[in-house]
């Protein structure tokens, strides 16, 4: 029984191409009790590596996360095999914007401890019990309502280069660092506010509805399939976007861009740019954002330091790496000092806290 890649990414990457195939980049998530989780994963392996599935999923025993690519002409089977799982039948499927063949280059189940990391330990949490979900023509009318406040649940990196107008986008690495300093800015306003949330595909913001709920926020709403699918139904029934600029994504992609807006900066010159770059040095792989101008002139790195560090020999940059293992310290979202355009996020969330 197989339940690993027999193929290198690259080996994969070659077939794909070879093969000249459609594949649909796809999301989705569900919170539900699943009991043996290794089973579960081991069930979804052998069932999804038959059908060409590629992609990262986290499996629970709060539920499951998903982000997969598929080709396009094994949907139907594969949409099938999902409506055979009691708690997954039907389950809502984010289609990328943007499809890329190339967005995901091996299948990786991974059991974790949840399927969002919180930080949480509170077993009267109820992830289940969540807010309001309303569709892209009800977020767009609350949104105008002046008794709203809108929050965006994602991470610093991802909003800079897109967001909902007006919307307060906290200065955070984490999901988790982002649930208590929300309740506490807004702590004041728990019954006489309309707590509006959104984050890529939904599933952060819906743990945070019920967390949110949880710590006595009396009207809770999320956007329900998050940016992804606000844009789908914007297009679909003609809605205005209220979305500007790109939606960060977590594969190949990095990005789909939702208005024409840029709305960020090259970290390295300040030139307007919103594509992401990871410093191709083995022990940096900084995120940051680059024009294309810097990506050429730099060779993909984030410094001069890195740009030399890339030409020694594999040994010796592995000599380099020594002892730094893939710590935070490493492994950071735009933060390092030497980015001289690098965004100043810091006071946002004082900029954009409701009034009494």
């Amino acid at each position: 029984m197989q339940l690993y890649n027999n193929l290198s990414a690259k080996e994969r990457a070659e077939l794909i191409e070879k093969a000249g195939k459609e594949r649909l980049t796809i999301s989705f998530y569900k919170y539900a009790k699943i009991g043996n989780t290794e089973i579960f994963r081991n069930h979804m392996f052998l069932s999804w590596d038959q059908l060409e599935v590629l992609g990262r999923i986290y499996v629970a025993n709060e539920g499951i996360n998903a982000q997969l690519s598929v080709p396009a002409e094994n949907f139907k089977f594969f949409k099938n095999h999902l409506d055979t799982i009691s708690f997954l039948e039907n389950v809502r499927l984010n289609v990328a914007i943007e499809h890329n063949n190339f967005a995901f280059l091996k299948l990786k189940v991974k059991v974790r401890n949840k399927i969002v990391a919180d930080g949480l330990n509170d077993k009267t949490f109820d992830v289940t019990n969540k807010g309001v979900h309303v569709n892209a023509e009800k977020f767009n009318e609350l949104i105008e309502d002046p008794s709203t406040v809108l929050v965006d649940m994602r991470n610093h990196y991802e909003s800079e280069i897109g967001h909902f107008k007006n919307a307060i986008t906290p200065d955070v690495d984490t999901f988790r660092e982002s649930l208590d300093l929300i309740e506490e800015d807004l702590k004041a306003h728990k019954e006489d506010k309309k707590l509006v949330m959104y984050c890529t595909g939904g599933i952060r913001c819906e743990k945070a509805s019920a967390y949110y709920k949880h710590k006595g926020f009396k009207n809770v709403f999320q956007l329900e399939g998050g940016i992804i699918n606000y844009a789908r139904q914007v297009e679909s029934k003609g809605l205005e976007n209220k979305f500007i600029g790109k939606n960060f994504v977590f594969d190949e992609r990095r990005s789909e861009r939702i208005s024409d807006d840029v709305i960020s900066n090259c970290h390295q010159c300040g030139k307007p740019a919103d594509m992401h770059t990871n410093c191709v040095n083995e022990a940096c792989h900084l995120l940051f954002i680059q024009c294309e101008e810097c990506k050429e002139k730099m060779d993909n790195c984030c410094s001069s330091n890195c740009q030399e560090i890339i030409k020694l020999s594999y040994e010796e940059q592995k000599a380099l790496r020594k002892g730094q293992g893939n710590s935070n310290d490493i492994f950071k979202k735009g933060r390092a000092d030497h980015l001289p355009y690098k965004k100043d996020l810091r006071n946002i969330f004082e900029t954009f806290k409701p009034k009494d």
